[in-house]
């Protein structure tokens, strides 16, 4: 174990941009840099910039498990072991103790160039495995969620493997699957999308013909719920839950009210926290916080629209936010009700403080380790665990200062 200290003075954080100097001061707002959007104002007090909520937690960071290529999503088994995805199309088994197993085989082929892969995992209240991958297509790519039945031993592998949703239609982009798995407490899968990046994709995430940058909801075999917002109208998708995202990797649900919540990744600024609701458009690319990559307005420019909706909170400059966990368990205390966001560019564990449905602070964790943070989970023990996207990446634990 290494320990980590609390930094409340000036510290160093990796982001878009280059290294920037972020000043944390307690009851101020955290980000003081220039917002890309400049000029833009948010829609409501608090929606962004919230002061800095240091819960002072005094914790160590365990390397559970580390050689991993790229990893992307992780799972905890009834054993304790985990399950962790390669992007480049490996799913692992995890010991308690740090071993990795052998590749576990009877996956579908993954198509694994540029974003696309091996993706999320999670295990059903049905004992199965769900996994969402990008596969190559006649006429380009696109994300599908497969689910089995593992059996683990010295050769792990997968049976009765049967793929229960596609993203249509299929476009030659390598980017932007979404790829996030998330069980409603009612049992249903959710499966968050992104909407392709290039052109041709991001002009159909508000359409409901796509399943482009959207939120999508079915049941564990693949079947479509009778109370979908979209089922029986015409020229829409009956799997969609919610749209207008632009490419979703967060997403969770809040133990205390059962509802969804995600995060999305922004372009350069406008990474947004929303709680997606039936039926519901949240406004990509109509409505956006931030700007183009090349400093140009995104469409109009506009912010906000009658009929779409706004985001709960949104960061610019960005985190590039991937992972979402709330925190119910009793190892830290005074992390109880907190919601942990994974930081890609921003190389950053975020912990929010809510106050309902509103961040009221804000706290930026593990920036001394300088590595991207792909996934967040909250363990059986309570610890908080997170995976490093590198080329060795690793599995680390968060446990109290020893």
């Amino acid at each position: 174990m290494r320990p980590f200290v609390l930094i409340t003075a000036a510290l160093a954080l990796a982001a878009c941009g280059g290294e920037a100097t972020v000043a944390q001061t307690p009851g101020q707002p955290l980000e003081t840099r220039p917002a890309d959007g400049a000029g833009q104002t948010p829609a409501f007090p608090g929606q962004t910039r919230a002061p800095l909520a240091t819960a002072n937690v005094a914790f160590d960071v365990v390397t559970v498990a580390e050689g991993l290529e790229k990893p992307w999503g992780l799972a905890f088994l009834p054993g304790g072991e985990m399950l962790v995805t390669e992007k480049a199309g490996r799913l692992r088994i995890v010991g308690q103790d740090g071993t990795l197993s052998a590749p576990v085989t009877g996956l579908p082929e993954v198509y694994p160039a540029r974003q696309g892969g091996l993706l999320d995992v999670v295990v059903g209240p049905d004992g199965l495995i769900y996994w969402s991958y990008a596969e190559k297509r006649d006429g380009g790519d696109g994300t599908a969620v497969a689910r089995g039945r593992l059996v683990p031993g010295a050769a792990p592998r997968l049976e009765d493997v049967k793929v229960v949703w596609r993203m249509t239609p299929t476009l030659e982009s390598g980017m932007h699957y979404g790829s996030r798995l998330a069980f409603s407490p009612d049992g249903f899968l959710f499966i968050t999308t992104g909407e392709r990046s290039i052109l041709p994709g991001r002009a159909q995430a508000q359409d409901l013909k796509s399943a482009f940058g959207k939120v999508i909801r079915i049941r564990p075999d693949g079947a479509i719920p009778d109370d979908n917002p979209f089922v029986g109208r015409s020229g829409a998708l009956p799997s969609i839950w919610s749209s207008g995202h632009r490419n979703i990797q967060s997403a969770a649900f809040n133990p205390a009210t059962g509802q969804l919540w995600t995060v999305e990744h922004g372009a350069k600024g406008g990474d947004e926290l929303n709680i997606p609701l039936a039926g519901k458009d949240y406004g990509w690319p109509t409505t956006t916080y931030g700007v183009e990559y090349s400093g140009k307005p995104i469409g109009e420019g506009l912010t906000a629209r009658a009929g779409l909706e706004q985001p709960v909170y949104y960061w610019d400059p960005v985190i590039a936010p991937s992972g979402l966990a709330f925190y119910d368990a009793a190892l830290f205390p005074a992390w109880k009700g907190s919601l942990f966001v994974g930081g890609l560019s921003s190389k950053t564990l975020v912990r929010l403080t809510l106050d309902g449905d509103r961040v009221v602070g804000e706290e930026w964790l593990l920036q001394d380790l300088g590595e991207r943070i792909r996934d967040v989970r909250v363990g059986p023990d309570g610890a908080v665990y997170v995976l490093t996207d590198n080329a060795k990446g690793r599995v680390l634990k968060i446990v109290p200062k020893g």
